[in-house]
């Protein structure tokens, strides 16, 4: 009799994503409008991508994807699935989850997959400098070709209370780290977005402390889960998803997945996260998933799993803590807000 152990970052059957969630979106919005994120009076929501069910009306997977017949990573997809992070059935749908996004670049709506349709992804050139053996820049291009392409699926927990499952493709960010070679003293990888406010109005906003940064620790960064996607359902990442480098930390809230990056920087000092300078007290650095600590404003006890009609219980580290929590040992979680 074959008994199937499932790991602990698989979703079950009853929490995977069915397609015809995402056909009803507007009802969707209205149940989770309570739980939307709002900055003061601004009203800014929160920086993570919100829920695809509710995606905009007419988007589909062909439209909606980036226009991968001009980008020259496209034979690279599909990348070979990695069976470690795989779950056993159908996730969420790919039409809805390229319409429905959070990109601050291009302003404040969900709806703005066409928006970022304008960012040119080619040329596209990173750069790993900071404390590093030999400061570097380097192609998009180039960098995949020295990359070991995977596919993966993870959860994604957003700091408003919903979830999904994703296919990312891409890479080990440990990968990338040992390509730096960074020197001994660096503690940080600090990660920051591209500036382009001629096709990115949102950036525009001068309100918004502009570029988008982020940040890991080296532990984190070099982490067995740590990812760098470039990819998305078998195809190159759409623009609105991140394209063409965007991290993917499945056991923190979505509000850390830097999209659209191009600069790593390794360094010693911890780097201010874009949302920690806006709302510190709501954002902080270290944003992993933790039922127990609320938002100063909502519960984080229980997540909407996109396809259910009800509530199910967040699981520490996002389901994940069996494999990240030693990362935060000797940490006092009293003097650092490690769970927001």
């Amino acid at each position: 009799m074959l008994i199937r152990i499932r790991k602990g970052w698989e979703i079950p059957d009853s929490q995977a994503t069915p397609e015809t969630v995402f056909l009803n979106r507007r009802r969707l919005l209205k149940t989770a409008a309570a739980g939307s994120v709002m900055l003061g009076a601004g009203g800014l929501l929160a920086a993570c991508d919100d829920d695809p069910a509710q995606a905009a009306a007419g988007g589909d997977s062909e439209t909606a994807s980036a226009a991968e017949g001009g980008d020259p990573s496209a034979k690279l997809y599909p990348a070979p699935r990695n069976e470690t992070y795989t779950l056993d059935r159908p996730i969420t749908d790919e039409g809805l989850a390229t319409t429905y996004n959070n990109y601050y670049e291009f302003g404040s709506s969900k709806n703005i997959w066409q928006k970022a349709q304008a960012l040119p992804v080619r040329p596209w050139t990173v750069t790993l400098d900071g404390m590093v053996e030999q400061p570097m820049e380097i192609g998009i291009d180039d960098l995949l070709a020295k990359m070991p392409l995977e596919e993966r699926v993870y959860r994604h927990r957003c700091v408003e209370a919903w979830s999904m499952a994703v296919p990312y493709s891409g890479f080990a960010m440990k990968a990338l780290v040992d390509l730096a070679r960074p020197l001994s003293s660096a503690k940080y990888v600090k990660m920051t977005t591209f500036e382009n406010p001629d096709v990115a109005g949102g950036q525009r906003a001068a309100w918004y402390p502009w570029p988008y940064i982020e940040g890991l620790t080296m532990a984190e960064a070099r982490h067995d889960l740590a990812f760098i996607a470039t990819g998305l359902y078998g195809k190159p990442i759409p623009k609105q998803n991140g394209a063409p480098l965007r991290l993917a930390v499945p056991w923190k809230y979505g509000f850390k997945h830097i999209k659209g990056i191009v600069r790593f920087e390794f360094t010693d000092q911890r780097p201010k996260s874009f949302w920690e300078a806006i709302q510190s007290s709501e954002y902080g650095f270290w944003a992993n998933v933790n039922p127990e600590v609320p938002h100063p404003r909502w519960s984080q006890a229980s997540e909407r799993v996109l396809g259910l009609n009800e509530q199910v219980p967040t699981l520490l580290y996002n389901g994940y803590g069996e494999y990240v929590a030693d990362l935060y040992k000797g940490i006092d979680p009293q003097q650092e807000a490690l769970f927001m």
